[in-house]
Formats: structure tokens, C-alpha cells, sequence
């Protein structure tokens, strides 16, 4: 219950990041409203390490360099949802970046890629799939 509870959280801030990140740019430019919010996420996040202080330097020796660039994945989801959000509107944009994310996960899981354990992807997976791109077309119209 609590990783839905998660998920449902962070769906929820992705879409509010991208609307106030549309606001932003629309003031300063997109890159600049990348800047930002990387950095105010960084000071969250720092905040609240230390309120956890669950800190495990030793743990970042063991983490492969190219993980390490995972947090640069940030700047470019921003970017190209800030963009997006300009071009086609909040909904369809999430409707799309969800559809990218379950398809780009089907296909790390279905070929085991970045240790993920793999998964047989069945009918119901596809099914599932082409129901949520069917969606979005239907809502686009």
C-alpha cells in the first residue's frame, strides 16, 4: 500500500513541477526554470537528509559512474516537459510522458537492463499498453 501511496504522490508532483516550471519559463526561459528547480530540489532533499541522517558515503563508492547521471536526467525531463506543456497542454503531456515512461520500463524489464530482474511481458502487458495509447488519442480528439 505504501509504494501506491508513493506513486500516486510523485505522479502528483510530477504534474504540479511541470505546470509551475511552465509558469517559470514563461517569465525567465526554460533552462533557467531547470536550473531552479534542480537546485531547490537539491536543497529539499539535503534538508531532509539531515533530518534522516541516513547518510552512506561509503555506498556511493560501490554505485556504477553511469548511475551517478541519473540526476542529469532532470534537466532534460524538464526541458522537454516544460517544452511540451507549451506546445500540446498539461494533460496530453503527461498522458504522452507516462506512455514513454511504461514503455521505456517494458522494455528495461523485459531485457533485464540496469541489473532489473526480468519480466515476461504477456498479452495483458501489450493489451494494456495499446488501451493507454488508444486513450490518449480518443482524449486528444
Amino acid at each position: 500500500m505504501k509504494g501506491i501511496i508513493f506513486a500516486l504522490l510523485g505522479g502528483a508532483c510530477i504534474t504540479l513541477q511541470g505546470v509551475a516550471n511552465t509558469r517559470i519559463s514563461t517569465d525567465m526561459g526554460t533552462w533557467q526554470a531547470a536550473t531552479i528547480t534542480q537546485f531547490t530540489g537539491f536543497i529539499l532533499a539535503a534538508i531532509i537528509l539531515m533530518f534522516v541522517r541516513d547518510v552512506n558515503l561509503q555506498g556511493l563508492k560501490q554505485v556504477k559512474p553511469l548511475y551517478l547521471a541519473g540526476g542529469a536526467f532532470g534537466a532534460v525531463i524538464i526541458f522537454s516537459e516544460v517544452s511540451a506543456i507549451q506546445q500540446i497542454g498539461v494533460t496530453f503531456t503527461i498522458s504522452a510522458l507516462l506512455i514513454a515512461q511504461l514503455f521505456l520500463t517494458f522494455l528495461v524489464e523485459s531485457n533485464g537492463w540496469f541489473g532489473v530482474v526480468k519480466q515476461k511481458m504477456k498479452l495483458p502487458q501489450f493489451l494494456g499498453i495499446a488501451l493507454m495509447i488508444t486513450g490518449v488519442i480518443i482524449m486528444k480528439l
